[in-house]
């Protein structure tokens, strides 16, 4: 099936910035949508931002006008500039193929 891997979590001052990166692996045929999610403690695990084989992406309006999603092939990217403490979360890589898949989540803290 499809294994994600992620990196460039990390421990960040307010204000600045991180990429995470995620790369797809195994069956990677017909992946349709690649994105972020992420999961604070003792929250619900929340769409960050998805982008489609054709190009279309969409955010969360918490991440627009901060963080850019794109996609190389079978590796999606997070830039997230600008970052906040209510940034801080787990990041989980997502893809879509006939089932969906997850990646191991990456940990983002943001101090103030």
């Amino acid at each position: 099936q499809v294994h994600l891997v992620e990196s460039g979590g990390g421990l960040v001052q307010a204000g600045g910035t991180l990429r995470l990166s995620c790369a797809a692996s195994g069956n990677i045929f017909n992946i349709n949508v690649m994105g972020w999610y992420r999961q604070a403690p003792e929250k619900q695990r929340e769409l960050v931002a998805t982008i489609a084989s054709g190009g279309n992406t969409n955010y969360a309006a918490s991440a627009k006008g901060r963080f850019t999603i794109s996609r190389d092939k079978n590796t999606v990217y997070l830039q997230m500039n600008s970052l906040e403490p209510e940034d801080t979360a787990v990041y989980y890589c997502y893809a879509k193929q006939y089932w969906d898949y997850w990646g191991q989540g990456t940990q983002v803290t943001v101090s103030s």
